[in-house]
Formats: structure tokens, sequence, C-alpha cells
């Protein structure tokens, strides 16, 4: 008798430690990831929409008051560079790698004058671009990521409808380029 509760036992434990592991695997093994999803919707360095309806959103808040844009982009042949020129009251922006998981967030208050523009790099381009400094990025902010791949998230909140338009038009201006 010993033996067979025992053997329940053990097998119990063994099916706890299978179910665990799987689901940690789970996000590593799946192919309906964000970056395929965002795949399916468009190019990398091409920013796009995370909020026009069920079928394209690709985040799981539901908050009215946010929009938003994601780019996929790659970094291991140069810095790729997210700005507009558009101001709008909030936005916040966030880097993720190619997994999902979040590595850098900022939002306008970072920004010394409030506009977006910010340039994602590895910390080896960071240091060739420190001796040929481009003149256009000294109002950039740099954020150094050890990956070759990622995706930026950029929201920002609409506080009536009144800006509808005005947040629209400052989601359609942002740009994703490689530099």
């Amino acid at each position: 008798m010993t033996r067979l509760i025992y053997a329940v036992l053990v097998g119990l434990v063994g099916a706890g430690v299978v179910h665990i592991a799987v689901l940690f695997l789970l996000p590593y093994m799946s192919d309906r990831d964000a970056w395929s999803r965002m795949a399916e919707l468009g190019d990398i360095f091409e920013p796009v929409s995370i909020d026009n309806g069920p079928d394209a959103r690709l985040t799981s808040s539901a908050d009215p008051l946010f929009f938003g844009v994601a780019c996929r982009f790659e970094i291991a042949d140069g810095p790729v560079r997210i700005s507009s020129a558009e101001r709008v009251l909030f936005w916040s922006m966030s880097v993720h790698d190619r997994e999902g998981q979040n590595i850098f967030s900022l939002n306008d208050r970072t920004a010394s004058d409030g506009t977006l523009d910010i340039v994602v790099l590895k910390p080896v381009q960071m240091l060739e671009l420190r001796n040929a400094f481009p003149a256009d990025f000294e109002r950039s902010i740099f954020v150094e990521a050890d990956i070759d791949a990622g995706i930026v998230v950029i929201r920002s909140f609409l506080p009536d409808a009144t800006w509808q338009p005005r947040i629209a038009a400052y989601l359609e201006s942002i740009s994703c380029e490689p530099y």
C-alpha cells in the first residue's frame, strides 16, 4: 500500500514539474508571439497601429484613453531612430527585445523638450557614434540595448474626444528608421 501511495505522489510531483516547465517554455516555443503577429501587419521599420479593432490589437490593454503604434526593428547593422516632429500632452515609449521582454521605458518628461527623438543602438555602436557624432542627434535620447532585434511601442494619452485628430496625426507622424 505504501508503494502505491509513493508511486502516486511521485507521479503527481512529476506531472507538476512538467506542467510548470511547459508554462515557462511556452513564450519561447510559440509561433504566435508579438513579433510574428506584427510581421503579418507590416515590415521591419514600419510603425503599425496596435489599436485598430480586435483583429489588429497587439496589446492586452483595452484602455480607451491610450492609443499607440509599434515598430519592429533590427540594430545588428546599425542604430534605429524613432522620432516625431509633432507634440502631444503625453507619450510613453518602451523597448522590448525579440522575445517581448521590456528592456527600457521612458516618457515625454524624460525628453528635454518633450518631443519624441530616441536612438536605439548596441553599446559597440554607441562607441563608434561618439567618435563621429552627427549634429542631428544632439537632442536625441540614446538607448543602449545589447540585442539584435526588438520592438518599440509608443503610446499616447487621449484626454478627451476633441484630441482624437491630433493624437491620430501624432501617431501617423512617428518614424522608425535605420540610421
